[in-house]
């Protein structure tokens, strides 16, 4: 999910991935004809943000027709922050949860040191016994203070460097992604190539989108961020942290960025317009540019490994509130959601990275013939397998949308530097205290 606002997640709407082999065998006796046996008529609430892509993977018709009786009902807000923001005064007030509560990896720590009181601990549903089936690092992620199961992982947001063949070659750089891999294997090396790029960039064309999802990705590489082991801030004095931000700050000095706020109408438009030529992009988010780029741009897309090594930016989990009314239903719906089978199939569809060990192993020869037939499933594999186990803190999501925001005064109005950095610490303490 992204850091900086955290909001939309890959909704494909072309170009499917190629999965060698029988993809969708069953793993982990998960399989759709899964039986939830609620009996009569039930609707299961699902409250999310931005686009799981539960409903266009056809995994909600799936658990309904294996399930007579049982209707999905899903309400989405675009932008997390406003849905963390609506979610937090239904918690406080009891009312108005939904069965299924989507949680953005950057507030999980929230969930798991301040509101443990606020979910269903999953063990009493039989959660535990899903442990060996998700990666290490994302179960301990949503695991209590006193061994509580809060959620069940969705994706996670292996990181890969997506970029445009079409625009390289009219640059007159190279386009094999190994090739690109050696040359970028440093953030200095990306940027030089940038540099190199400007020189002969196509009319309108910059090298990446934004600093802001430059810095993104960069702190995704990180196992300390803005916490550390203890739960102390740490941002203003993290090292990785600063270089992140000097890198950032030195791509908007050289006149790399496209200057497009993530998210954005204009940042959306730009993908077809050819507005940039490289994107630091984690798994899901190709799905989104696939959405965005529409059909002309297949084939217009590679994928290469990330330079200065493997890193995670996003993924979310499903949780029960207290207060819901269908809990062990909803218990049922998520642990089938998040069952090999459903998460092989969902990147299949959607491009949403795996957390479950079985389906990480159903996708490593996945290929994407929009993405110029790249390895995706050994790319972000790889990636995820190298990626850091992350110090997650309460306040993660809020101290990195100060410091993007930061970011977007140096590249879009040439605020200063050091002037920025400054906004960027009042923000966070206006913010959180």
């Amino acid at each position: 999910m992204p850091i900086a606002r955290a909001a939309t997640r890959a909704t494909v709407r072309i170009g499917a991935v190629a999965l060698a082999g029988a993809l969708l065998a069953a793993c982990g006796g998960s399989s759709d004809e899964t039986s939830d046996s609620t009996g009569g008529k039930m609707t299961i609430t699902v409250d999310l943000f931005g686009s799981f892509g539960y409903k266009e993977a056809g995994l909600y018709a799936a658990y309904e027709k294996a399930n007579p009786g049982v209707t999905i009902k899903q309400t989405d807000t675009e932008d997390e922050a406003d849905y963390w923001k609506s979610l937090q005064t239904r918690l406080a007030g009891g009312g108005g949860l939904a069965d299924v509560q989507g949680i953005e990896v950057g507030r999980i720590a929230s969930v798991t040191q301040q509101q443990s009181d606020k979910f269903e601990d999953l063990k009493k549903y039989g959660a535990d016994e899903l442990r060996s089936k998700f990666a290490q690092a994302k179960w301990a992620a949503a695991t209590g203070k006193n061994g509580e199961v809060l959620g069940l992982g969705t994706d996670v947001g292996p990181e890969a460097m997506c970029y445009r063949t079409d625009l390289f070659k009219k640059a007159g750089l190279p386009t094999d992604r190994e090739q690109l891999a050696r040359k970028w294997s440093t953030w200095d090396g990306y940027l030089e190539l940038g540099k190199q790029y400007k020189q002969k960039a196509p009319a309108k064309s910059a090298w990446l989108d934004s600093v802001g999802s430059l810095y993104s990705i960069m702190i995704g590489q990180e196992e300390k961020r803005y916490y550390d082991a203890s739960g102390a801030l740490i941002w203003e004095t993290n090292p990785a942290l600063k270089t992140a931000w000097n890198t950032s700050v030195a791509a908007a000095d050289s006149g790399l960025s496209a200057k497009l706020d993530q998210w954005s109408p204009q940042w959306n438009q730009a993908f077809a317009a050819g507005s940039f030529a490289t994107m630091p992009c984690p798994a899901w988010m190709l799905g989104y540019i696939k959405g965005q780029a529409g059909d002309a741009g297949q084939g217009k897309w590679d994928i290469a490994t990330l330079p200065g090594g493997a890193g995670n930016w996003g993924g979310s989990y499903l949780a029960v509130p207290k207060a819901a009314k269908n809990k062990e239903a909803a218990y049922k719906l998520i642990e089938w959601l998040t069952a090999p089978r459903q998460q092989a199939k969902l990147f299949e569809k959607q491009g949403n990275f795996p957390s479950s060990t079985g389906a990480i192993e159903q996708v490593a020869d996945a290929k994407d013939p929009y993405f110029s037939n790249a390895p995706i499933g050994k790319i972000f594999g790889a990636a995820a397998k190298a990626a850091p186990v992350q110090v997650l803190g309460v306040h993660d999501q809020n101290v990195a949308q100060q410091i993007t925001n930061a970011l977007s005064e140096v590249e879009r109005k040439g605020t200063a530097p050091d002037k920025a950095w400054a906004n960027a610490k009042k923000g966070v303490e206006n913010t959180i205290g």
